[in-house]
């Protein structure tokens, strides 16, 4: 198959600049990086797609046993790496799809060379001395509530998630995304992202990495990305002067510099 469209693959900004590529989270697709390009795109090669089963991309690949675990969205990013043929790769990860950037770095270290992790969490639930902020009857309550009223549960949802409440349009947009994706394939996607447990494969990035988390999150909270710095080495921590779990459309200048910097950094 194309993996251009099949993964929806957009590619922008300067053609020889360093390559940035722009990896949405659950219930999202590329579209939520849209504020945030045009600040980066002057000076690097941007590559943006969809996860099989978000936005775009074509329905016909899905395959639900794939899409149960998040090595099947790491083939994803590998194999958009390997269609054009990308090396030296800065991953660019929103929530979930930053522990995807963890497993797709670890198996394909020549693709990916440094990691941007946006509000990740390599695990929701709290645990013995791990705070996720959510206990395992929180998500087992979230699950069941999504599963058995999708359309309902993205409405209540969305806004919560995207914070900013004086701002209804962005809670508004995140809902419309949530809406927007198969609630079959949504549902799966879900309980990837609600039941993964990432936390010992932070341990096995070597690659620079940025950390960058709001100073207020309720899917991710503070306590989470200080556990993401503190476990993988040499890594940064930036608190961005943002609320809710997407600054790249709640604040997308500040994000767009956090990543410039590191970029320049690195």
């Amino acid at each position: 198959m194309d993996i251009r469209r099949r993964n929806n693959v957009t590619v922008t900004g300067r053609a020889d600049g360093p390559v940035v590529m722009l990896a949405h989270g659950f219930g999202c697709d590329q579209n939520m990086w849209r504020l945030v390009v045009p600040a980066l795109a002057e000076n690097y090669r941007l590559v943006l797609f969809d996860y099989v089963g978000s936005g775009k991309a074509d329905p016909s690949a899905w395959d639900e046993r794939r899409y149960s675990s998040l090595e099947g969205y790491a083939r994803d990013v590998l194999q958009v790496c390997e269609e054009f043929d990308l090396r030296d790769v800065a991953f660019v990860g929103h929530s979930v799809s930053a522990m995807v950037g963890v497993l797709a770095t670890a198996k394909a270290p020549e693709r990916i060379s440094r990691l941007v992790m946006v509000a990740p969490s390599p695990c929701y639930i709290d645990d013995e001395g791990y705070r996720g902020g959510f206990s395992a009857e929180d998500i087992d309550e979230l699950l069941e509530s999504l599963e058995s009223n999708y359309l309902g549960w993205s409405a209540a949802m969305a806004p919560v998630i995207m914070g900013n409440a004086d701002r209804p349009e962005l809670g508004q947009e995140l809902t419309a995304s949530f809406c927007a994706t198969d609630p079959d394939m949504a549902r799966v996607f879900a309980r990837t992202t609600f039941l993964s447990d990432s936390r010992q494969d932070l341990k096995t990035v070597t690659v620079p990495t940025l950390v960058l988390e709001c100073r207020q999150d309720v899917i991710a909270p503070r306590e989470v990305g200080a556990y993401v710095r503190d476990t993988i080495p040499g890594s940064r921590l930036v608190t961005l002067e943002a609320t809710g779990h997407c600054p790249q459309l709640s604040a997308p200048q500040a994000t767009a510099r956090a990543i410039v910097d590191f970029m320049s950094a690195a």
